[in-house]
């Protein structure tokens, strides 16, 4: 029996778990019974296919785990699930790169899920360009290579706080997807070697009234200083298009501005 599926009834306890709500807490915000919820949780209740998208939205359940939850309660899947390639999505494709060339002469990429590159415009592809080539090759992480020792980590100037941010923002999204290859590539990239700072604490006035966490790079044009913004399709009913996410990349200071404006092609 321990090998055995879970059924609906565990799946929708153990989000709701996860979003740390108790069984009144969540029946209060989804307007049902706690006798209710609890009957659907035990499995002495099998939640219709209605319900279970009505808790999936209280739940922020991200739409691959929701079809799971509707095929584990004996209903068919509700949301679609195609490939990027598939005619249907050609529409939002064109928007990913209308996105990331508008978005020129500053870096900007669009990754899945799990941070693997969908596209990048001409800029965010020369920062990578000088990547060691196993880190290029087939599907490639964006995680991966910024952090990686051969990728762009020996180009960012403040390492260790930008590190810190990606994997406090990986943390927070392996919480809310529980995904467990998100949470593989955590351990991964946390493994990573890098130079953390022995000096001791001070006040930096560069950080002083700073608005957000920057990204700073080595340049031949001297150091760029950006800042980064995040967008997914907010009203997504496909699985593949709610799991793709733009990065863009703006510059944080007049220097960066005119740097990547005097590029080539910028």
């Amino acid at each position: 029996m321990s090998n055995m599926a879970p059924n609906a009834g565990e799946l929708l306890r153990q989000w709701r778990q996860r979003r740390r709500l108790s069984q009144l807490a969540l029946a209060s915000e989804a307007d049902i019974s706690q006798r209710h919820l609890s009957f659907l949780e035990s499995g002495r209740s099998r939640p219709s296919r209605d319900m279970v998208m009505h808790l999936g939205e209280r739940l922020e359940i991200p739409l691959r785990e929701r079809n799971l939850i509707l095929t584990a309660a004996g209903h068919a899947p509700h949301y679609p699930h195609r490939g990027l390639d598939a005619p249907e999505l050609s529409g939002a494709r064109r928007v990913v790169e209308d996105v990331l060339h508008g978005h020129l002469p500053h870096p900007a990429l669009a990754v899945d899920r799990h941070w693997t590159l969908i596209s990048a415009n001409a800029s965010a592809q020369a920062l990578m360009a000088n990547a060691a080539p196993h880190l290029l090759e087939g599907d490639i992480n964006v995680l991966r290579l910024s952090l990686h020792p051969e990728g762009l980590a020996p180009r960012i100037l403040n390492l260790p706080e930008w590190r810190s941010h990606l994997l406090t923002r990986l943390d927070h999204e392996i919480r809310q997807s529980a995904d467990a290859k998100l949470a593989a590539l955590r351990d991964e990239i946390a493994a990573f070697p890098f130079q953390a700072s022995t000096a001791p604490a001070r006040s930096d006035p560069a950080r002083e009234g700073r608005i957000a966490v920057p990204l700073r790079l080595k340049s031949d044009a001297g150091p760029l200083t950006f800042l980064s913004t995040t967008t997914v399709f907010g009203t997504a009913t496909d699985v593949t298009l709610s799991e793709v996410t733009i990065e863009a990349f703006f510059p944080a200071d007049e220097r960066t501005a005119k740097a990547m404006a005097d590029r080539p092609g910028g």
